[in-house]
C-alpha cells in the first residue's frame, strides 16, 4: 500500500532541506525540479515539447534548455505561467508515477516535492498535501541570501499562490522558520501523522 503525499512550499521556504529530512526517515522521496531537469535534456520529452513551443532562442549554445531564460518567461505574467504548466506537468507526472511503480512494493511513504504542485490542479493525486512554511519576512530574506534580487523575489511570490491559501489547502503544516534541528523535528512530526494516515489506508 502507498501512501502519496504531496509536498509543497513558497520559494525559499526550505523544500529541499525537509525532503532530505524525510528521505532519512524512510520516505521514498522524488524531487519534482529533478524530474524536470531530467527530461528537459536533450532528447527527451520535455527538451522536445519545449523546443517545439519556443523555439532554438530557448536553447544554449549547448544544446540545453536555458532554464533561467525559461523561468524569466514563465513569471513574466500568470498567462505565460499557465501555458508552461500546462506543457510541461502532463510529461513531468507521468514520469513520477513511473517512478513510484519502481517503488511499489509493500507499504510505503511517497513524497512529491514541487514548488507549483497546487498552482498546477495537483491536489486531487495525492492522499495527504504537507505544506512547508516559514514567516514572509524570512522567506524574502532567505531568498536574497541566495543571491536573488528583492525585486525578483518578490515578483516570484506574486506569481505563486497566496500563503493563506496554500495553508487552506494543506492536510499538515511544517513551520520551517526556525533552525536546522527545528526543522528536523517538525519533519518527524508530521512522517509521524502520514505513518498513521498509511496504516489507516492499509486497514481500509
Amino acid at each position: 500500500m502507498i501512501l502519496r503525499v504531496g509536498l509543497t512550499g513558497g520559494i525559499a521556504t526550505g523544500k529541499s532541506t525537509i525532503m532530505r529530512n524525510f528521505a532519512k526517515l524512510g520516505a521514498v522521496t522524488i524531487d519534482a525540479d529533478a524530474v524536470v531537469a531530467k527530461l528537459y535534456r536533450p532528447g527527451n520529452a520535455g527538451h522536445d515539447a519545449i523546443m517545439r513551443t519556443y523555439g532554438d532562442g530557448i536553447l544554449l549554445p549547448n544544446g540545453e534548455i536555458n532554464r533561467k531564460k525559461l523561468a524569466d518567461i514563465a513569471f513574466a505574467n500568470a498567462a505565460e505561467a499557465k501555458k508552461l504548466n500546462a506543457l510541461i506537468h502532463p510529461i513531468v507526472i507521468a514520469e513520477e508515477e513511473r517512478m513510484m511503480r519502481e517503488h511499489a512494493d509493500g507499504d510505503a511513504i511517497h513524497i512529491v516535492e514541487a514548488t507549483l504542485l497546487l498552482e498546477a490542479g495537483g491536489r486531487q493525486r495525492y492522499d495527504k498535501i504537507v505544506v512547508i512554511d516559514v514567516a514572509p519576512a524570512v522567506q524574502i530574506e532567505r531568498a536574497i541570501s541566495r543571491g536573488m534580487s528583492r525585486e525578483e523575489v518578490t515578483r516570484r511570490i506574486a506569481h505563486q499562490m497566496p500563503r493563506e491559501e496554500r495553508l487552506r489547502q494543506a492536510d499538515y503544516v511544517i513551520d520551517n522558520s526556525g533552525d536546522e534541528r527545528e526543522g528536523e523535528e517538525e519533519t518527524r512530526r508530521v512522517y509521524e501523522l502520514l505513518r498513521r494516515d498509511l496504516k489507516e489506508k492499509a486497514a481500509g
